[in-house]
């Protein structure tokens, strides 16, 4: 275990720090203690995931000297941000807020342009052209700055060794490393009792894709991830209505004024919410799906009847099955990874 440096993908923030001394020795900030390769087909570090984190930090090390290997998991680069989280999710969000403009409110400002319909193919075209331009440009500097990518799930398997694997577990190739940095990013927390089939009910990745605007939806979590998706599908025609349990939108941590801001917004567009409410419960019926709801001050049970349901109660660490238990690095009871001040975890050196 002694040759092994592994940290969270928080390191990244240190990496402007390493300072080249020579051609064969660099420094770097983020660790009392660092390996380097042999050079005899070893490498200095591993990326696994390449997230905004990952993709970020792979890049930066290999710009100062460092032989970089990024693996990911998807076909995609980008991890879940460029790919199902924030750029979709803005284009969306983007597209939807003007095609609720020259429905609502062009009229009111003196522009007249006719009937406006909804073509949503088109949209989603839009949004995936967004999507791809950004991808290929992370490949792209990869290539530019000698970053190996390697497709395949990342899983350390001992010391300076980590294996990809294929989707059916299998090791696909073995790479020998001095360093290896985290960025696995996070997954979408299950409610249980519910079952995501991304068509019907589906999480906020099913969200971005939907083939036809619900007429019905109800969004379990008015959380800030929730909130976003919900609008989208609101300002194109479904009547949403949103299930907290809080008292307040936008989840724990938020402005309170600015909870109360958004929450007025998003009504005057035609939001509903059942605040202080959780969801005992979920089932399809012959004419959709049926959620049944339980105000938290009152016990006063309902029924919602929708055709989408959507699922948005947070998030959580993507920490399984990576080997993490091989090389003596526990979890905290949230499924983190507990590191230093210099963001290392607790691997010995």
């Amino acid at each position: 275990m002694s040759g092994i440096t592994i940290h969270r993908l928080s390191v990244l923030r240190h990496l402007h720090n390493i300072r080249h001394v020579g051609k064969s020795s660099i420094q770097c900030t983020a660790t009392s203690y660092r390996h380097y390769s042999n050079g005899a087909g070893e490498t200095d570090l591993v990326v696994i995931g390449s997230g905004p984190g990952g993709y970020v930090a792979a890049i930066k090390a290999a710009q100062l000297g460092l032989k970089t290997v990024c693996i990911e998991k998807n076909a995609t680069l980008g991890g879940t941000c460029l790919n199902v989280g924030c750029i979709p999710s803005k284009a969306l969000l983007n597209n939807s807020h003007y095609f609720h403009m020259a429905q609502s409110d062009f009229k009111n400002r003196g522009i007249d342009v006719g009937e406006v319909s909804l073509n949503l193919p088109n949209m989603m075209a839009q949004k995936e052209g967004a999507v791809k331009a950004l991808t290929s440009g992370i490949d792209y500097l990869f290539k530019q700055n000698k970053v190996t990518r390697i497709d395949g799930h990342g899983k350390i398997t001992g010391p300076n060794e980590v294996a990809v694997l294929h989707p059916d577990g299998k090791i696909k190739d073995v790479v020998k490393t001095k360093n290896i940095l985290l960025a696995t990013g996070s997954e979408v927390t299950p409610l249980p009792g519910i079952d995501v089939d991304e068509e019907t009910v589906v999480s906020s990745t099913g969200a971005l894709s939907l083939k036809k605007v619900p007429k019905e939806m109800v969004l379990i979590g008015a959380g800030v991830i929730g909130l976003e998706l919900g609008s989208v599908w609101q300002r194109l025609g479904a009547n949403v209505v949103a299930v907290e349990f809080l008292s307040h939108v936008g989840g724990l941590g938020i402005d309170m004024e600015i909870a109360k801001n958004f929450q007025r917004i998003l009504k005057k567009q035609g939001m509903k919410f059942k605040m202080d409410t959780k969801v005992t419960g979920a089932e399809r019926t012959a004419d959709g799906i049926q959620v049944n709801v339980e105000s938290v001050k009152s016990g006063k049970s309902e029924q919602l009847n929708c055709d989408t349901l959507l699922v948005c109660v947070g998030r959580r660490p993507f920490t399984d099955n990576l080997g993490l238990e091989d090389v003596g690095i526990s979890k905290d009871n949230r499924g983190r990874i507990p590191v230093n001040s210099r963001f290392a975890t607790s691997v010995p050196r």
